[in-house]
């Protein structure tokens, strides 16, 4: 990758960072921020975790983002979109980008626990769908991973 790409990677990843301490602060989401944009470098979408205030188990921060982009575009495919997210999609969410035909997702901090792009599973890169999702993980991930952990760790600080 050239380092032209990797800054236009740092700099959406910026956005999606900026979305996520959005969710937190104004809505006491878990603080997970995604950012759609277009092969010609256009946000399309953008989004941040829902699912707790909107009582919608499916409204992560991806969903959300492409739920945007497909109503700015007026299409439920997004093709030649990246996708960046502070943390590595889920099953649910990595299954509606090969769906979307999203070209690419660039993802923050890993997610050892649910995490369908590499971590846990490789839902993206399976050759039995009819559409692989290009996978870069770790972009700015030491931030977005800092920013969960204490979000977690203040959670667990009122529940004592």
């Amino acid at each position: 990758m050239s380092e032209q790409q990797a800054e236009i990677d740092r700099y959406w990843m910026r956005r999606a960072l900026d979305l996520a301490e959005r969710a937190e602060r104004e809505y006491d989401e878990i603080p997970v921020g995604a950012v759609l944009v277009s092969e010609a470098g256009e946000l399309l979408g953008e989004g941040w975790n829902r699912n707790i205030g909107l009582h919608d188990p499916s409204a992560h921060a991806e969903i959300v983002a492409m739920r945007d982009g497909g109503q700015r575009i007026g299409n439920h495919r997004l093709v030649g979109a990246t996708l960046y997210v502070t943390l590595e999609p889920c099953a649910m969410c990595a299954m509606a980008m090969v769906h979307a035909r999203v070209a690419r997702v660039v993802f923050g901090a890993f997610d050892p626990k649910t995490g369908a792009a590499g971590s846990v599973f490789d839902l993206l890169a399976d050759p039995r769908h009819n559409h692989r999702v290009a996978v870069l993980g770790g972009v700015l991930g030491d931030e977005a991973g800092a920013r969960l952990s204490a979000y977690f760790r203040r959670k667990r600080g009122k529940a004592v």
